[in-house]
């Protein structure tokens, strides 16, 4: 078996990651689709992807568009109640993984602080055998600086990884370096492409 370590997003992957449906939610669709127009709240995510202080970033953001203070600055307040809940099959396929030796490592864009305060409500994500998060690299993905930090550091390329992530530009980028990946679209999916790896057996996966 060529697949020597098995990389997982964590947005989407792990935990469901879902700005819009929170605002949706506390301010209405209409109201939500109206700030996210004003405000390029991802592209604001993005700075504290990669690496930039989680509270100064979003409080900062806040301070320049006063109609949308008080929302924006629940991306920060608020964060844990967009990145919810854990997506539990998910964490059984990477624990089971762990218990039969393969080493697991994570490939994350996700800030320093944000990162750390997320660990408080999922430990999970401390279990990593590798923890490669952008905010700590200073790169986000799909920029291909980010999955050679990681070769370089693992020593491992090309089809020795299996990469799953829910983000096609972000699967595109790896298996153009060779990486085995798998558009993340749900826990069964993955599932079964780890026992067809021979990864996990069908008990182990379930």
């Amino acid at each position: 078996m060529s697949i020597k370590a098995v990389v997982f997003d964590i947005g989407n992957v792990l935990i469901e990651w879902q700005p819009e449906r929170f605002y949706d939610g506390v301010i209405g669709p209409d109201r939500r689709a109206e700030m996210f127009g004003a405000v390029d709240l991802h592209g604001m995510n993005d700075l504290v992807d990669k690496g930039h202080h989680f509270t100064e970033t979003i409080y900062a953001h806040a301070d320049q568009f006063p109609e949308w203070r008080e929302e924006i600055r629940m991306w920060h307040d608020r964060w844990i109640e967009m990145a919810t809940p854990a997506i539990d099959h998910s964490w059984r396929l990477m624990r089971a993984l762990r218990a039969r030796g393969v080493p697991v490592f994570s490939l994350t864009n996700f800030g320093i602080q944000s990162y750390d305060f997320a660990a408080t409500h999922y430990p999970i994500l401390w279990e990593f055998d590798r923890d490669f998060i952008s905010g700590h690299m200073g790169v986000i993905k799909p920029d291909e600086t980010i999955y050679t930090l990681l070769e370089t550091d693992t020593g491992l390329s090309g089809a020795n990884l299996i990469f799953t992530d829910d983000r096609h530009e972000n699967i595109q980028v790896a298996a153009a370096r060779g990486w085995q990946t798998h558009l993340f679209e749900g826990p069964v999916g993955w599932a079964d492409r780890l026992v067809a790896e021979g990864l996990l057996t069908e008990a182990e996966a379930q």
